[in-house]
């Protein structure tokens, strides 16, 4: 099998084509906020917000609103409850941020088993790719692109933020607004993933793409595009690479993903250790 029937076979299928733009969508969106979060250091209220939002999504279905209302509103209370704890109190905020998320998500198992519903847990937690309709993807759109335009535009005010807060209040920027915009915009993310990737597998998309532009790049405007590309290429290529393998899509674009990390920081490592020998070879030199 040549490589472009490998590439081309599973987009004759229209659940194929709606998988791969809804991957796309969300692997975009992520790898933005992903390089911010990686130079923040949240890394792991990611992954809080992203199992907080369980709850939501059972209290919307019980409410009958629409799910991804309750999930943006549990995610933007796990992130808001992480801040305030994390500022009146002394427990140290990765240990705040841990107890958060796995009381919420807690939470939001108790109601799922006690309340009888047609969602299928699997698809909440791990997603559902392959299954979205166009509607879906459309929702996934309306959210996406937005937030991604909004990343984009304060890109400056977000990287002065996350990089020297101190600096970002001394120079009159909104600190708390910045703060809880970019809590906002992470639970909207979070939201637009949930349909395509779930609740857990979401982190993975939140953090990889930023670690391997991290790696790669030495300006941020090139750490945001090295993720950029990583998020699109493990997408395409991880959801090809499920319909061959009759494997589930999200886990697969993770594992492209890891394995592109993995890639990333094996260059890393090569590029530091030829440097170290050049200026070992130019310190021999001068002696």
């Amino acid at each position: 099998m040549s490589v472009l029937h490998w590439i081309t076979e599973p987009l004759t299928h229209e659940f194929m084509q709606r998988g791969l733009v809804v991957a796309v969508l969300v692997g975009t969106v992520c790898a933005l906020l992903s390089c911010y979060l990686v130079l923040k250091g949240w890394s792991l209220m990611g992954d809080a917000i992203s199992h907080a939002v369980l709850p939501g999504i059972v209290v919307a279905y019980m409410t009958s609103i629409p799910l991804v209302f309750g999930a943006f509103a549990a995610g933007l209370i796990c992130a808001t409850a992480s801040a305030y704890l994390r500022e009146h109190c002394r427990v140290k905020e990765d240990s705040i941020m841990a107890i958060v998320f796995s009381g919420m998500f807690a939470l939001g198992l108790v109601l799922f088993v006690k309340v009888e519903s047609d969602l299928h847990l699997n698809h909440i937690l791990f997603g559902n790719m392959l299954g979205v309709r166009w509607a879906d993807v459309l929702e996934t759109a309306l959210i996406a692109v937005p937030v991604s335009a909004i990343v984009i535009a304060k890109r400056r005010d977000l990287l002065l933020f996350c990089f020297d807060t101190a600096h970002a209040r001394a120079m009159g920027l909104p600190v708390g607004v910045l703060h809880y915009g970019l809590l906002a915009l992470v639970s909207l993310a979070i939201v637009a993933s949930l349909k395509a990737v779930g609740v857990i597998l979401v982190i993975a998309m939140l953090i990889t793409p930023g670690a391997i532009g991290f790696l790669l790049a030495k300006q941020f405007g090139m750490m945001s595009v090295i993720a950029v590309a990583a998020a699109i290429f493990s997408c395409v290529i991880g959801t090809i690479a499920s319909f061959h393998l009759d494997a589930a899509t999200g886990p697969t674009i993770v594992m492209v993903q890891t394995a592109v990390f993995l890639t990333a920081l094996a260059v890393s490592q090569a590029q530091a250790s030829y440097r170290r020998r050049a200026i070992r070879s130019i310190e021999t030199s001068n002696a």
